[in-house]
């Protein structure tokens, strides 16, 4: 018999991989051109060139450089000192390789930053809509996630309903932006209001409250927006990014940490993150992909693929009388269920060969998430579809 808890996490299994699964079933009834999956974020733009051309060379290197082998659990010191300069020169910071640690991805780093930070019972705070998982991040080390409800007008967080909620087991607070499954960009403004509101807790309940920044979705962004920076404004920050998104590489699992310079217990926060790292069973992350990202650091993909995408899909759900918030970047749309029943709007959906997830897997019912991270000749097969759906609800 498998452990209590994990009957729990099964059984509450991710609802996006439950629809990736029905995808497959449907399309193997109706063929897979018949069937509009915009279930799971899996980018299909290709990664750059020259990610290809950094792997070949590398393995004709191997002769000299072996890369297959183990190193610091932090990540190989060249490659943590390339990405430290590359984001010092993005955001005018003096980081150094001493504040990078590799991971198995944005997971992988959420991960480890947990099992850091947390003691049994700590509360971690989330913002709705938020990515699904951070519920088992935190219950993977029997933290408490406590989630502040929507502002559905924005979707920014709230930072009064905050204020009220924070308390003095409150461990971390955790961001996503640009957001899954918004698209939204945090502004600024809202930023130093959400730091300045930490930074007086701490001092209030004389603790440490960790400010993490999920940032998978840091280079997707359009209309020439600009995603702020965290170290800038708060020193108890973290930064997770991975090099799924950016560069389509979701399979190969690469990522890091970044670590403020100016963190309470900077070396001990440090040194656990590299023991999570190797208890936690990642040991590091992997060997051959960090060589690749140190060679490709300027590498990008065709932002322009998912714009083109976005636009015309928001264009033609906004025509046939849908109401939803234009996403600044990531690859989602995020509209209102024309009824308060979001899984229900979503089974109706399937009727039409369109899987779409329902936003209470995201903390936030009555809406649903559009993963347009698909190819634009599917989007415009799909559009009579979400006619259909539209004049089902009488929307039109």
């Amino acid at each position: 018999m498998i452990s209590k808890k994990m009957q729990s996490l099964v059984a509450s299994s991710s609802t996006i991989r439950a629809m990736f699964e029905e995808g497959k079933k449907l399309a193997a009834i109706h063929g897979e051109e018949n069937v509009f999956d915009y279930s799971i974020g899996n980018p299909n733009v290709e990664p750059p060139e020259n990610i290809k051309l950094a792997i070949k060379e590398i393995l004709d290197e191997e002769k000299s450089t072996y890369v297959h082998g183990y190193m610091n659990n932090s990540g190989y010191d060249d490659v943590r000192e390339t990405i430290a300069l590359h984001i010092n020169k993005k955001n005018e910071l003096n980081l150094s390789k001493e504040n990078i640690v590799m991971t198995c991805g944005a997971a992988g780093g959420l991960n480890i930053t947990l099992k850091t930070l947390l003691n049994p019972g700590d509360e971690v705070i989330a913002f709705a809509p938020f990515f699904g998982e951070y519920n088992n991040y935190v219950n993977n080390f029997d933290g408490v996630l406590t989630v502040i409800p929507a502002d559905t007008e924005t979707f920014e967080p709230n930072i009064e309903v905050l204020s009220e909620k924070i308390s003095s087991n409150t461990k971390a607070v955790i961001i996503n932006s640009p957001n899954n499954p918004t698209g939204v960009i945090y502004s600024e403004e809202t930023l130093k209001k959400l730091c300045d509101l930490l930074s007086k807790k701490q001092e209030e309940f004389n603790t440490s409250i960790y400010l993490i920044s999920d940032e998978p979705y840091r280079e997707i962004v359009y209309d020439n927006c600009e995603v702020p920076c965290v170290l800038k404004y708060y020193k108890n920050s973290f930064i997770g990014y991975s090099y799924s998104k950016s560069l389509s590489l979701p399979g190969e699992r690469i990522g890091y940490v970044v670590i403020n310079n100016d963190m309470d217990d900077f070396n001990d926060v440090v040194d656990s993150l590299n023991t999570a790292n190797r208890i936690l069973g990642f040991v590091n992350a992997p060997s051959l992909f960090q060589r690749v990202i140190g060679r490709c650091l300027d590498a990008e993909v065709d932002v322009n693929v998912y714009k083109r995408n976005r636009d015309l899909l928001y264009n033609h759900l906004i025509k046939v009388g849908f109401t939803c918030i234009k996403p600044q970047g990531a690859f989602y749309l995020f509209p209102k269920s024309p009824i308060e029943d979001d899984k229900k709007f979503c089974e109706d959906a399937k009727k039409f060969n369109l899987l779409l997830v329902p936003g209470s897997a995201f903390g936030c019912p009555g809406h649903i998430r559009i993963s347009y991270c698909t190819s634009y000749e599917k989007i415009e097969k799909s559009l009579d579809a979400f006619t259909k759906l539209a004049k089902l609800y009488n929307l039109i």
